[in-house]
């Protein structure tokens, strides 16, 4: 049986480490897509297990649940990221909730993920409320996966707002459909 080079290094240095974490330490705010197509603006205080205690210039502390979060970003790039974002129309009138039970959701495989991110290949997120986020794949871990936009801008997708992950030709990279086409083992990356 074969296995993709570098990837155990990588899980085991980045798997268990968080962008929120990151983002309470930069002190900075940021901007947060939420579902239900609300957005806020806030920092980062404390990254607990399950939640996020923010604070915005309007409210006092309060607490965010992880599993609202869609994707997040620095606020000083809000205004150059937001036009990059676009929408599925019929994903978007689909009108899919979040998906709270782990079980149910749109998994991406690690094996799916690591070529992707060293080969540099143009990818197209798919968020269960039909935003589409065009980009390269810069790092990932547990629960989230980091993108560079156009013009190297971060955008930090959360695992469990996934609809769908494709490369420009269209092949989707769902656990679902990469069970039988395992397309990391056309990988250079991979030893067999």
């Amino acid at each position: 049986m074969g296995f993709l080079s570098g990837l155990q290094e990588y899980l085991k240095e980045t798997y268990g480490t968080s962008v929120f974490d990151q983002a309470c330490e930069s002190n900075a705010p940021w901007e947060f897509h939420l579902h239900g197509r609300r957005i806020i603006r806030a920092q980062v205080h404390k990254n607990l297990v399950y939640d996020l205690k923010i604070k915005s210039n309007d409210t006092q502390e309060s607490v965010l649940s992880k599993t609202d979060v869609k994707i997040f970003y620095p606020l000083e790039i809000s205004e150059k990221i937001r036009p990059l974002l676009t929408t599925d129309p019929k994903i978007k009138k689909a009108a899919l909730e979040p998906i709270i039970a782990p079980a149910l959701r749109h998994h991406i495989k690690n094996k799916s993920l690591f070529p992707l991110m060293k080969e540099r290949k143009v990818v197209f997120f798919t968020l269960l409320e039909g935003e589409i986020i065009k980009g390269l794949i810069t790092g990932f871990s547990r629960y989230e996966i980091t993108c560079s936009l156009k013009g190297c801008l971060p955008v930090s997708i959360l695992r469990h707002a996934v609809y769908d992950l494709r490369d420009k030709k269209g092949r989707s990279f769902l656990k679902s459909f990469q069970k039988t086409r395992r397309d990391w083992e056309k990988s250079t990356l991979y030893v067999p």
